[in-house]
């Protein structure tokens, strides 16, 4: 069998173009993306997912890879694989952010560790949540809908020198405001609960001003906020369901799906 450097370099194209994308979002991602995975098993991951996918995509686009247009392309495609994953980092946000917010209601904000996901310096409270939907995110198949919605990008994102508007961009930035919306209705709840019995502290100290309200409140308050993470728990699951979806949702959106 004989073949042409045209017919080697299309066929490069075919596996080479559709790989940087899918590595762009596992990249990006929160879950698959996070310093806890050695960078091997990243790109190894990418590759399985590109020999799969690669064949039954549409045909690339008849572009010379090592022209200008073809590193436009190039470009492209890392473009978009990031923007999708970082939507899924915003949905994970979400619950970061809220339990950021909960831990410094209950007097726990100081209580702070390196995350080795993101590597930044989270509070205790946040490494819980976040932990606990990742669990989640992978007994709903989640990542098999991610993996599902990068497939179905190529046929309503073909690959080639066009790629994300700015009107996509925007949407992308505008949803971002979703996070903290999302992060004050899960932490709602315990809020509430710490407002309450701060009102009632602040009674008990007007009524009786010689107890030592600082010593018997921080204990109690950091007791009820735990209850209240637990009664609570149950509840996350339906609100990540459903930001999950919206994040799913702006993903085809950004590809140029509905």
């Amino acid at each position: 069998m004989n073949f042409t450097s045209t017919e080697l370099l299309t066929l490069l194209a075919g596996y080479l173009w559709p790989l940087f994308r899918i590595a762009a979002l596992i990249t990006a991602t929160a879950v698959f993306g996070g310093a806890l995975l050695p960078m091997r098993i990243k790109l190894v991951f990418a590759l399985a997912l590109t020999i799969v996918i690669a064949p039954v995509l549409p045909p690339p686009p008849a572009i010379d890879m090592f022209s200008l247009t073809g590193f436009v392309v190039v470009l492209q495609q890392v473009l978009i694989g990031v923007a999708m994953g970082f939507t899924l980092q915003l949905v994970f946000s979400v619950f970061v952010l809220g339990g950021q917010v909960i831990a410094l209601t209950m007097g726990l904000g100081f209580a702070s560790l390196n995350d080795p996901a993101t590597g930044v310096i989270v509070p205790t409270v946040s490494q819980i949540y976040s932990i606990f939907v990742t669990l989640v995110f992978f007994a709903i198949n989640g990542h098999l809908v991610m993996i599902e919605v990068i497939a179905t990008s190529f046929y309503t994102l073909p690959v080639g020198a066009t790629g994300l508007g700015v009107d996509s961009l925007w949407s992308l930035l505008s949803w971002a405001g979703y996070m903290f919306s999302g992060a004050v209705l899960m932490a709602l709840p315990a809020v509430a609960s710490m407002l309450v019995v701060n009102v009632g502290f602040g009674v008990m100290t007007r009524a009786a001003p010689q107890l030592n309200i600082f010593a018997i409140g921080f204990p109690v308050i950091m007791t009820l906020g735990f209850v209240v993470i637990l009664v609570s728990l149950p509840s996350i699951i339906p609100q990540f369901e459903n930001i999950l979806q919206a994040g799913f949702a702006l993903m085809r959106e950004l590809a140029g799906g509905r």
